[in-house]
C-alpha cells in the first residue's frame, strides 16, 4: 500500500527517539502501542502501565503470561526442573530487558552506552536475538574498576557492555519466575518487592518478639570473589537442566575482565556490577546456608533460632547459648565445603535482646554488646515507658565512609556553578535521609547534616577568588537563600514490622 512506507518510517522514528530509548514512569500511558519491527515481521505490541511494560508476542500471546507459565509449575512442583528456558531469549523478552536498562552508566570495553544501542534498537535487537539461537554470541569481558570501602579497602566492580548487559537481564527475569518460588523468607538481598529495611523491620520483629537471647553476626570473607564456578553450576542443575542456557552462564562467568587493557581470566566468583551477579549469588547462598539452616540446623536445635540474610550478610537470632555455640562452629565447616571461608574477625557471638541488660549484669560483663548490619549499628535500649527497645543508629564505619567521600566529592567540584552544586549537594542529603532515616536515628542524620553545612562552606572559601575569606555570617545567608535538605519523614520500622 502506498501509505506504508510513510507508517514505517514513522514508527521507526518513535523507536529511535531518544525519549523512547528506556521508559520513564511518568511517561508511560495505559494504551497499547504499536510498533513496527526491521524484519517485516509482525509488529510487537507494548502495553504502557504505571509499573511495567508488557510485551506482546509474535502470536498475540503477553510474554508475561509465557513467564506467569513458568512461575507456575515452578510453584505446582517444586522438584520439578526446566530443560527448555532458552527459547524464551527471544526479541521481546530482550526488549523487555533493554527497557530495564539505567541511562547515563559507564560503558564497558566496547565504549557504547545505552544511548547509542538504542539508536538503531530494532537492528540491534534482531541480530543479538540472531547470534544467542545460532550460538555465535560471546559475552565480552568487563571493565574493571574500583570502589572504596569503609575500611581503607577497594572493592572491584565489573563494568559490563550494554548488549551483555540485556543478555543478562533477560536470563535474570527467566531465573527470577522459577527461583523466587524457592527463595526463603528469611532472604532480602536483591529480590523483588524486597529491600533493606524489610531486612531490618524482620530481624526487629524477632528480636523484640521473639525468644532471643544470643546474636551471632556471620561475615563470609570476600563471598563475590570465592564463588565456585563448578559448584554454582552443580546448584543451578538442581532446578535448570536447559544445556544452552547453562552453557551461557558459564560463558558470563568465564567471560574475564580487562585491567588496564589486559584480559585476564576468571576462574572464581561472579563480578560486581553485573546484575547477573545478584540473582547467582542468592542462588549459591540459598542452597549453601538458607536451604541448609531451615532444613538441617533449626530442627536438630533445642530452642528458637532465626536468621535474616540480605546477600552475603547474616545475622542468626538464638535463644540458648549453647545452639549459638553449635551453629558457630559448624558454619564455618559448612561454608569450606563450598569454597567459602568465615572471616574471623567480623564474626562474634554476643549477648543481645529483651534481657540482656539484666543478664549481662549478672553474669559481671558490663552494658550488652552492639552489632552492625546494612550499615546500622544496633544496640539495646529503653523506650520512654522503661521497657526493651532495639534501637539503631548510622554505624560509625559508615559514617566516616560517608563523610569521607562528601569532602572528595567536593574537592573534585571546584570550579561548576554554585546553583549546580548546592543542588547536587541536597540530592546527595535526601539519598542519604532516604536510607538512614529510621527510628532512633536523627542525631546521626544532623550529624552528617551538619558535617555537610561545615564542608560546604569550607568549600566555598576555597574556590573564592576574590581574596577575602567567607564568614560565617555571609554563609548563613547564603544557607537562607539556599538551604541544606533536611530529614523528612522517618521509615517507621516498627510499624513495617507489624503491617507484616
Amino acid at each position: 500500500m502506498p501509505t506504508e512506507p510513510k507508517q514505517q518510517e514513522r514508527q521507526m522514528t518513535l523507536w529511535e527517539s531518544d525519549d523512547r530509548i528506556v521508559p520513564q514512569t511518568s511517561a508511560l500511558q495505559a494504551e497499547p502501542t504499536k510498533l513496527g519491527n526491521a524484519s517485516g515481521g509482525k509488529a510487537v505490541e507494548l502495553i504502557r502501565s504505571p509499573d511495567r511494560a508488557v510485551s506482546v508476542h509474535r502470536d498475540g500471546e503477553p510474554l508475561l503470561t509465557r513467564l506467569d507459565c513458568i512461575t507456575q509449575r515452578a510453584e505446582r512442583d517444586r522438584s520439578a526442573t526446566f530443560d527448555n528456558l532458552y527459547s524464551a531469549l527471544n526479541y521481546e523478552l530482550l526488549y523487555e530487558a533493554f527497557c530495564r536498562l539505567k541511562r547515563g552508566k559507564v560503558p564497558g570495553v566496547d565504549g557504547q552506552t545505552v544511548e547509542d544501542y538504542g539508536q538503531k534498537l530494532i537492528a540491534n535487537l534482531r541480530s543479538l536475538e540472531t547470534r544467542l539461537h545460532r550460538g555465535s554470541y560471546r559475552p565480552r569481558p568487563s571493565l574493571r574498576r574500583y570502589i572504596a570501602k569503609g575500611n581503607g579497602k577497594s572493592r572491584p566492580l565489573g563494568i559490563t557492555c550494554v548488549e551483555d548487559k540485556i543478555v543478562e537481564r533477560a536470563i535474570v527475569l527467566l531465573l527470577e519466575r522459577i527461583y523466587e518460588v524457592d527463595f526463603v523468607d528469611s532472604s532480602y538481598g536483591f529480590r523483588p518487592g524486597r529491600s533493606c529495611h524489610h531486612a531490618l523491620s524482620n530481624l526487629g520483629t524477632h528480636i523484640t518478639r521473639r525468644k532471643v537471647n544470643f546474636i551471632l553476626d556471620a561475615d563470609i570473607s570476600s563471598f563475590f570473589d570465592c564463588v565456585s564456578h563448578a559448584r554454582l553450576l552443580e546448584l543451578l542443575r538442581i532446578r535448570i537442566t536447559d544445556r544452552r542456557l547453562l552453557r551461557l552462564i558459564e560463558r558470563f562467568l568465564k567471560a574475564g575482565v580487562m585491567i588496564d587493557g589486559h584480559r585476564h581470566a576468571t576462574s572464581a566468583g561472579v563480578p560486581q556490577g553485573s546484575c547477573l551477579s545478584p540473582l547467582l549469588a542468592n542462588v549459591y547462598l540459598h542452597y549453601v546456608l538458607d536451604e541448609w539452616f531451615e532444613d538441617e540446623v533449626k530442627p536438630r536445635l533445642i530452642g528458637e533460632a532465626y536468621m535474616v540474610r540480605y546477600a552475603d550478610d547474616t545475622v542468626f537470632a538464638f535463644e540458648r547459648h549453647d545452639d549459638a555455640i553449635r551453629v558457630r562452629d559448624v558454619f564455618a565447616k559448612r561454608l569450606d565445603r563450598y569454597s567459602l571461608e568465615v572471616s574471623s574477625e567480623k564474626t562474634k557471638l554476643i549477648r543481645f535482646g529483651r534481657f540482656a541488660l539484666r543478664d549481662c549484669q549478672q553474669m559481671g560483663e558490663g552494658a550488652p554488646s552492639t552489632f552492625d548490619f546494612l550499615g546500622f549499628t544496633h544496640y539495646c535500649g529503653r523506650s520512654r515507658s522503661g521497657k526493651f527497645k532495639l534501637k539503631r543508629q548510622t554505624s560509625t564505619k559508615k559514617l566516616r565512609q560517608k563523610i569521607a567521600f562528601l569532602k572528595e566529592w567536593f574537592r573534585k567540584n571546584l570550579t561548576p556553578p554554585i546553583a549546580e552544586v548546592w543542588a547536587t549537594l541536597n540530592a546527595k542529603l535526601s539519598g542519604h535521609y532516604q536510607y538512614y532515616n529510621v527510628n532512633d536515628n536523627w542525631r546521626s542524620l544532623l550529624k552528617y547534616r551538619e558535617v555537610a553545612r561545615r564542608l560546604g562552606l569550607r568549600w566555598m572559601r576555597r574556590r573564592s577568588q576574590s581574596g577575602s575569606v567567607l564568614s560565617w555570617a555571609q554563609y548563613n545567608l547564603h544557607l537562607q537563600r539556599n538551604p541544606l535538605a533536611l530529614p523528612g519523614r522517618i521509615t517507621d520500622l516498627i510499624a513495617m514490622a507489624r503491617m507484616v
